[in-house]
């Protein structure tokens, strides 16, 4: 079953279940699965007919995080087209050099980045692009409007034809060392797999999640956003990570699963309606990207009574590679956990020989949630994936007797910046 397929299915199973809010919009959007389907086919009736788009074209996304960001999703997963979610902290000259690379021909984007659009345009840096799309506002010369375009369009379902457990579903952008951004290729198998490393997580199909993390970014579309639509859960979006209406949409829409990065959640305690703050709703929250300091951990188990799992992710794996259990966030604090059941891990030296407890050197990954490499970069894929088909991270670790890991260094040097 392919991505497009997910969508479909859980409207029929549970058509009048609330999917999405998009807390960014004014008043807030809340779309069942039904309604969220029907937007999805009629994109997709735009883009397979007006825009031309088939089988592996790409589409891409200028915009902080709203529901247009999944109505191209799985539009483009009922196309078997290929999801391209720009990282709009890039300037506009970066975006061209990424969509040289990735030569998308459909542009959907929020005003504000419509300055990058209108650049893009005028000085002909993206020449793939022959359709642009604006969320709100004026858009530039010779958009049209996403909504009253997807409005106008054809409801009858779509099914792709042609797609397979390997065709690429979405293209994520990951950070390196020197250079662009690399195109990591998520394909449907990947996604498929991360999901059930997910869900196996104690996910219930009446959860409700708030996700901050931007949707061009693996944890963002991933980490819980995805496996509820397989569960029938609902999703709450919110344009961007701010603290106060963050705890106020906890309470007001009964959230039961929250997950950030340590920051955040420190940024939380520093709002100044966190002492007020209803959290009762929380069964748990998810941290990542770094590891959670204790006295945090400490502190909202003390004030608010919440139990933390944490976890460890990339985008060429998806965020569910590793997981720390509640009950280790004290006993294992600083490990990023156990590998989850579907991916195996290992500690290897130079020379690619397996490490015992303790000892450190490269982590490598291997399973069925790993990419199939970078979208047009064969040497970054021959470089990262070796001939056995473990994936080197890059990550210097170790692990011990319990099979808990450690991240220790990087083996190259990488700015990292806004969590990416």
């Amino acid at each position: 079953m392919y991505i497009g397929d997910y969508l479909g299915r859980r409207a029929i199973y549970s058509p009048e279940r609330l999917a999405i809010v998009d807390a960014g919009k004014a008043p807030a959007w809340r779309l069942t699965y039904a309604q969220l389907n029907e937007r999805a086919n009629r994109l997709a009736n735009w883009l397979g007919g007006t825009a031309g788009i088939g089988f592996g074209d790409r589409v891409a996304i200028l915009a902080r995080d709203g529901v247009e960001h999944l109505d191209t999703f799985f539009a483009c997963g009922k196309l078997g087209a290929i999801h391209t979610a720009l990282n709009w902290r890039l300037h506009w000259r970066e975006l061209a050099g990424v969509l040289q690379n990735t030569a998308p021909r459909v542009l959907i984007f929020a005003d504000d980045f419509r300055e990058a659009a209108a650049q893009l345009q005028a000085s002909g840096a993206a020449p793939s692009l022959a359709h642009f799309l604006h969320v709100e506002g004026e858009g530039i010369p010779g958009s049209l409007h996403f909504e009253s375009t997807l409005q106008a369009a054809d409801a009858a379902p779509v099914t792709a034809v042609g797609v397979e457990a390997e065709s690429v579903a979405a293209l994520i952008f990951t950070g390196g060392t020197t250079g662009l951004p690399k195109a990591a290729q998520v394909t449907h198998r990947m996604i498929a797999w991360n999901t059930l490393n997910t869900v196996i997580h104690d996910l219930h199909h009446d959860d409700v999640y708030l996700n901050v993390f931007p949707l061009f970014h693996t944890g963002g579309l991933f980490v819980y956003t995805l496996p509820q639509v397989i569960l029938g859960g609902t999703t709450i979006l919110v344009r961007q990570f701010e603290p106060a209406q963050v705890l106020d949409l906890i309470a007001r829409e009964q959230v039961t699963v929250f997950a950030g990065v340590p920051t955040m959640y420190q940024m939380l305690t520093q709002a100044p309606n966190w002492e007020t703050a209803d959290l009762a709703s929380l069964r748990f929250c998810t941290s990542g990207g770094a590891p959670l300091p204790v006295a945090l951990v400490e502190q909202y188990t003390a004030e608010k009574g919440i139990r933390f799992k944490q976890g460890f992710g990339m985008t060429e794996f998806g965020p569910g590679i590793f997981a720390l259990a509640p009950e280790d966030a004290v006993r294992k604090a600083g490990s990023i956990g156990r590998p989850n059941f579907y991916v195996d891990a290992r500690i290897v030296d130079g020379e690619n020989r397996p490490l015992g407890p303790g000892e450190v050197g490269e982590l490598v990954l291997k399973g069925p949630s790993m990419s199939s490499g970078y979208f047009n970069n064969p040497l970054a894929t021959e470089e990262a994936m070796d001939d056995a088909g473990w994936f080197h991270t890059g990550d210097l670790a170790r692990h011990d007797e319990g099979w808990y890991f450690t991240i220790v260094d990087r083996k190259k040097d990488m700015f990292i910046s806004g969590g990416e």
